[in-house]
């Protein structure tokens, strides 16, 4: 089911599987990048609100219905610092933009900001050679190439990493943005604190205390039946959950739950429990969109080997076999290790002392490990703090089991595809509230927030990962 929505000055058409306002309420956010923080109300074109019980027969007429959030802001799309979200605004508004009195009123002064900005914006290339025509080609094609952005260097101070229209923006940003509370406020000091480690509330039912929970964890440690084990987990959760948060405990949580190292499926479980089995299933649902347009997004760069390699991989296409420890992996893992590569890399002339490369990088993600070797030889040799894939196969595309490896332990996977391994791998960072390794930090950022919609707004993001999930949500 198709709806067309309007949100601001913004027009999309949203896609349901079923006329529940929930699901649409859902979708729009990712739509339109709206964080989870927001309020938001439907209203038809004429102003009446859409409820709940109306919502599936409404959706069957040929309306456009109008999204409406708590704070009055415009879209994080139009807000942005990016020079292409920015030119984005420049569409089809003639040489000046004039809102009248009421419409600025409804805009808010973050609107304002957005036009001062974007006028500012087209003032300089138009005063700048190379300017008009970088404006006339993104209103013939709604875009701007590559080429056309490395002609603009004269905008970009390679030794900084910054150019004349990002101070400009910036100076505009930090001079007219509303602050409503002091940063040192209670609430200020936790804007942004989302991700794994976050302690959440979960309302989940039919939960054991005390001795019975004690008694539980005796039960499943001594039986072998799988639905028992799985009711005794669930019922345990909350339990767990102390235990997990508790830095005194945290460390005993896999002795205290052996299970976990031998029964398939039991993070994702926790995982569904903590967010529910919509949010859950995101991943697998979603990829098979972002996929190609990742592909898409790493052909662009500038190629080296092993970009090519993992290009020819996650294309499908045959890889010629070397000693470089990289080529072979499967179409979705080179795609994961594409968006590693893409997220990864640093604009010229910006230094990062440790920061690794993406080479080194995709070891902290996932290693391969030969079936004829033994497993508990790797896991003792491994200095590791942070949970990655291994993979145990008799090549990368012939992968018989994948384990998740955390201190010095390994939880197998439900799935021995790889985009399910992963999957299960970045679920297990929210079940033991673990922090992402720095070296990853970035992709896991995206997947979470940008996949899963989970905590957005109250992540910190990188400008890359912004402009990048910009990217990718506009090429619709």
């Amino acid at each position: 089911m198709i709806i067309k929505v309007k949100y601001f000055n913004l027009k999309k058409y949203v896609k349901i599987s079923k006329p529940c306002l929930e699901m649409f309420i859902t979708e729009v956010r990712v739509k339109f990048s709206i964080p989870e923080d927001k309020t938001l109300t439907v209203t038809d074109d004429g102003g009446t609100e859409v409820d709940a019980d109306v919502f599936p027969e409404l959706v069957t007429k040929d309306v456009c219905l109008v999204i409406h959030d708590s704070e009055g802001e415009s879209p994080a799309s139009e807000s942005s610092g990016s020079l292409t979200d920015t030119l984005s605004l420049l569409s089809s508004q003639g040489s000046e933009v004039e809102l009248s009195q009421s419409k600025r009123a409804c805009l808010g002064a973050e609107m304002l900001q957005c036009v001062t900005a974007k006028d500012l914006v087209k003032n300089v290339l138009l005063e700048k050679p190379g300017g008009a025509t970088v404006l006339k080609e993104y209103e013939d094609t709604g875009k701007i190439c590559d080429s056309s952005r490395r002609q603009m260097e004269h905008f970009y101070d390679a030794q900084s990493g910054s150019g004349f229209l990002a101070w400009r923006l910036k100076t505009i940003q930090r001079k007219t943005k509303y602050h409503p509370e002091s940063s040192s406020s209670p609430k200020a000091a936790v804007v942004m604190g989302g991700g794994p480690t976050l302690v959440r509330d979960n309302s989940q039912e039919d939960q054991l205390q005390d001795e019975q929970c004690k008694e539980a964890i005796s039960l499943m440690t001594h039986t072998n039946e799988r639905d028992t084990i799985f009711q005794k987990m669930q019922e345990t959760f909350h339990f767990r959950q102390g235990l997990i948060h508790n830095p005194e405990t945290s460390a005993s949580v896999l002795s205290m739950f052996p299970r976990l190292l031998d029964t398939k499926g039991l993070v994702l479980q926790d995982f569904s429990l903590l967010f529910g089995a919509e949010t859950a299933a995101r991943l697998l649902e979603r990829w098979p969109s972002y996929k190609p347009k990742l592909i898409k997004e790493a052909a662009a760069l500038v190629q080296t080997p092993l970009l090519q390699r993992l290009l020819q991989s996650a294309r499908g296409e045959q890889v010629e076999s070397s000693a470089d420890y990289h080529p072979g992996w499967d179409s979705d893992m080179s795609t994961l290790l594409l968006l590693l590569h893409i997220l990864s890399l640093q604009p010229a002339g910006r230094k990062r002392g440790h920061k690794i490369s993406a080479r080194d990088a995709i070891d902290h993600l996932v290693v391969f490990h030969k079936s004829c070797r033994s497993l508990d030889e790797h896991l003792d040799s491994d200095e590791r703090q942070q949970p990655y894939l291994l993979a145990s196969g008799t090549t990368k595309r012939a992968i018989s089991a994948f384990y998740i490896a955390m201190d010095k332990k390994l939880i197998p996977c439900q799935g021995n595809a790889s985009l399910a391994a992963f999957d299960e791998l970045f679920k297990v960072h929210f079940v033991f509230s673990l922090n992402y390794d720095e070296s990853l930090r970035s992709m896991y950022t995206f997947i979470q927030t940008t996949i899963y919609n989970i905590d957005v707004g109250s992540t910190k993001e990188s400008p890359k990962l912004k402009e990048l999930r910009a990217k990718l949500l506009h090429d619709v």
